[in-house]
């Protein structure tokens, strides 16, 4: 095996293993302590009033309960979807369940609106 060959093998594995972090860091959110969080640790929720794939949570509800933005140019990945609201803006679902933070909530890890009248819950995966 020459020197040529054996860099080449290490540059392809640094790669695969680099992978995974690559894939983590497209997700709209991840997990933190059994919840769903966005990237900057605010809990996010889900509405029961939602219809599979679609948000009933406009106007007020929006500005109480802002929607998880999908920022950029983004297709439906596994268990995420990108769903139109009324509005026109792109949200993110999880397994159909549109996603929101409240802005109730101050600090990364607040779950102020789990339970908010009995209708909103913190989303889990």
């Amino acid at each position: 095996m020459t020197h040529r060959s054996v860099s080449l093998s290490a540059l392809l594995v640094a790669g695969a293993l680099a992978l995974p972090g690559l894939a983590f860091a497209d997700d709209p959110a991840m997990t933190k302590d059994g919840m769903l969080v966005d990237h900057n640790h605010m809990t996010l929720y889900t509405f029961d009033k939602d219809a599979s794939g679609k948000s009933m949570c406009n106007d007020q509800c929006a500005t109480n309960w802002p929607p998880l933005k999908v920022q950029g140019d983004h297709k439906n990945m596994g268990h995420w979807q990108v769903i139109k609201r009324d509005d026109g803006m792109m949200q993110w679902a999880y397994k159909g369940k549109p996603l929101y933070t409240f802005a109730g909530d101050k600090s990364a890890g607040d779950k102020t609106g789990d339970g908010k009248g009995d209708v909103w819950h913190v989303a889990k995966p």
